[in-house]
């Protein structure tokens, strides 16, 4: 007697968390440069954007990224996500009372590691788009310019560190809705330089 075998595909309709993503790094980082540049004060607004949007909305879409089979997204929105809660801690926890706060040598080697590892993510964006490729190097050179500007305490190095951190932001707001509003009206309406085309 012969069974027949039968293969079932499983369809994912799950929604692009891209767009998500990108926007949560991208404005919680507009309004932290606008701090950097010296616009207005470090205050809770700030926290509470790097808490909720940019970290947490950053992680959650990193998991979506994981059910796409997107082991790049996944690793890039909870590795940001997380630092977006990290910077926070390391803001909020001495104020608590809880640890004493980094010292100048700590902050100037946190962002330098996250400036290696955004820096080697960079590689990952050759073969997916332009826009993203500018958005990750904008972003290795914030992370450089922010650990010089700690390292060296020079208030002009902070303020320029805070433009280029706005435009990384913009960058990145930019391909988080040039994403959302290509797929939603089916053609390109933000040019996003896309290198391969992902299923």
């Amino acid at each position: 007697m012969l069974v027949e075998q039968s293969t079932i595909t499983i369809k994912d309709t799950t929604a692009n968390p891209a767009p998500l993503g990108l926007l949560a790094f991208g404005l919680t980082t507009v309004l932290l440069n606008l701090h950097n540049a010296g616009i207005f004060e470090m205050n809770s607004m700030i926290l509470a954007m790097g808490i909720f949007y940019g970290g947490i909305a950053q992680v959650i879409a990193g998991i979506m990224e994981a059910k796409k089979n997107n082991t790049f997204g996944l690793v890039a929105f909870v590795s940001y996500g997380s630092f977006w809660l990290t910077l926070v801690a390391l803001i909020v926890m001495p104020k608590l009372g809880w640890v004493s706060a980094a010292s100048e040598t700590a902050m100037v080697s946190y962002l330098i590691m996250w400036g290696i590892f955004t820096g080697l993510l960079f590689i990952g964006t050759l073969r997916i788009s332009k826009s993203l490729q500018f958005v990750f190097a904008s972003l290795t050179i914030l992370f450089f310019l922010l650990a010089l500007g700690d390292a060296t305490g020079n208030l002009s190095v902070k303020t320029f560190t805070g433009y280029e951190g706005i435009v990384c932001g913009a960058s990145a707001i930019y391909t988080g809705v040039g994403t959302l509003l290509n797929e939603v009206y089916g053609k390109t309406i933000f040019p996003l330089g896309l290198v391969i085309k992902r299923s």
